[in-house]
């Protein structure tokens, strides 16, 4: 799930550009829409963070928050590719591993 809600990919707000037609077409190209599912959604929730990730699988929910360039978004469908061949045995790329985040207690989130 990719945030491009009220906040995230908020160029007005001074965050950064969620690239949601380059997504889309990685997503196409490395054929991933009957194995890992991409969904652009509205607010997730914990706004504080912005250009928030949410990788949801039958074990886990990740968060990953403060996604700035296009080699995060890149390394967001690197997981998917490994996702989609080897299930929860993949791995998380380093570049991501800095950016997982809890969601506080306090924040609501909306899935």
């Amino acid at each position: 799930m990719v945030c491009s809600g009220c906040c995230c990919g908020n160029l007005d707000k001074g965050h950064d550009d969620v690239p949601v037609d380059e997504l889309m077409e990685a997503w196409n190209k490395n054929n991933l829409q009957g194995s890992v599912e991409l969904t652009i959604s509205g607010c997730l929730g914990p706004c504080s963070m912005r250009n928030v990730v949410l990788l949801k699988t039958d074990q886990s929910l990740i968060w990953l928050g403060g996604l700035s360039s296009d080699s995060h978004y890149d390394a967001v469908v690197e997981w998917a590719v490994d996702f989609s061949q080897r299930g929860n045995g993949c791995e998380m790329p380093d570049i991501l591993n800095s950016h997982i985040f809890t969601p506080n207690k306090s924040v609501e989130t909306r899935l």
